[in-house]
């Protein structure tokens, strides 16, 4: 089933009693966030790991101190200490670590953060043998985010969920400042509901917008890919104008730790995750041991896709949200989701938030921080505490410093 989007302003009875039953679970420590970084940052200009791009457009707090501050904000909310997986890649393990080392670990207790790095495969050429990148060494690349269910696992990071009573994982991606990171509804619905794994998604902007799509494949919920999405389909409409695929996948989950271990077991054969092959150019030796660069794609690189869990969970749930609350990605240096796309849509989910304690004519540019608001229920609870004149301070940051003691 799909639950649609419901505007703020227009809670349910089911919409309260998803948000209750979330409430409780993060009180009880049965949620933990989880977030896939093993990118870097290279495509934004920025040498380190991606999560250390600016990722606010006024406070250029980074992403990983983004998502720390809205973690920190949902302890201090449910009066309980959260636990953080993050999936690091061989390529910014170290370097993340020491960030948030560096960082103080931007206040979140150091038993409570965990580093995992995902797994590797091997590149292949078009006759499907190993390519090497020196002359021993097999050319490895990031088995992709799918990998995420083998490597909590065998990183033992499921075992310490189970330790510590943890029942469900709270999955994003790294180049999203809008994700909620604990949505408490988003996860009442999949407790209430039973499900293995829960999916946000938003309607597609148009045919060739880059993002997979939710559909059902004989009687399964699975998501494709947007460069297999066939052109005819892409661009098919229903009888009222919307498209006919779309549905779109951002990368936002709730997913049942007994899932991820049985999803994630190497001796379960009958529940693994297909391989997707993309081309790509891989530097690599030849007979002689002379490092070739090629000019074209030479090989393919394995990589598993999480959304390929889908059709293996039972009670698969997808919930239709809003794209100005909680899809704002950061992927390219210019264009379509980069930092200006992504800045201009904090700032305008904020303006929205305004509109909704009444405030008519808020200004252009102002910041709420995780640690001031993470949803419009929050930004609306904590600004009939204390209003505050925005028109006072131009580029103001709303944040915990303006929270009433206690609130």
């Amino acid at each position: 089933p799909c639950i649609p989007f419901l505007e703020a302003g227009k809670e349910s009875s089911e919409w309260r009693e998803a948000q209750g039953a979330g409430e409780e679970a993060l009180a009880a420590g049965r949620v933990a966030a989880f977030t896939v970084a093993g990118g870097q940052g290279t495509r934004l200009g920025s040498p380190g790991p991606k999560g250390e791009f600016p990722g606010t457009p006024i406070s250029r707090k980074s992403l990983f101190q983004l998502f720390a501050e809205s973690i920190l904000a949902a302890e201090r909310r449910y009066g309980r200490p959260l636990h953080w997986f993050i999936m690091t890649s061989e390529a910014n393990h170290r370097a993340t670590r020491q960030y948030f080392n560096t960082n103080h670990r931007f206040g979140l207790s150091e038993n409570r953060l965990h580093f995992f790095r995902q797994g590797m495969m091997p590149a292949v050429d078009d006759s499907g043998s190993i390519l090497l990148e020196s002359r021993n060494q097999i050319a490895l690349s990031p088995d992709g985010h799918g990998g995420s269910f083998k490597s909590l696992v065998s990183s033992g990071a499921t075992q310490a969920m189970r330790d510590e009573g943890i029942r469900t994982i709270s999955y994003f991606q790294i180049d999203n400042p809008l994700v909620r990171c604990l949505d408490p509804a988003f996860l009442g619905y999949h407790f209430l509901q039973k499900s293995d794994m829960t999916s946000k998604t938003v309607p597609k902007t148009g045919p060739d917008e880059k993002v997979g799509i939710f559909c059902l494949k004989e009687g399964k919920l699975v998501v494709v890919e947007y460069s297999d999405l066939p052109e005819n389909l892409a661009h098919e409409r229903n009888p009222d104008g919307t498209l006919r695929f779309g549905a779109g996948s951002i990368a936002i989950h709730a997913i049942d730790r007994k899932f991820i271990e049985k999803v994630g077991d190497p001796s379960n054969v009958n529940q693994r995750l297909p391989f997707h092959g993309a081309r790509k150019k891989v530097p690599t030796v030849d007979e002689n041991g002379k490092l070739q660069i090629p000019p074209s794609p030479n090989a393919t690189k394995l990589e598993t896709f999480v959304f390929d869990a889908l059709p293996l969970a039972v009670n698969p749930l997808l919930i239709e949200t809003s794209r100005t609350e909680e899809f704002a990605p950061i992927k390219n240096a210019t264009g379509e989701d980069s930092p200006s796309t992504s800045y201009a849509a904090q700032f305008a989910r904020a303006r929205n938030w305004a509109n909704l304690v009444g405030i008519k004519n808020p200004p252009e540019e102002f910041e709420v921080t995780p640690s001031f608001a993470t949803s419009p229920h929050e930004f609306r609870e904590n600004w009939c505490r204390r209003p505050i004149d925005l028109s006072l301070t131009p580029g103001l940051v709303l944040d915990e410093s303006h929270l009433v003691p206690g609130a």
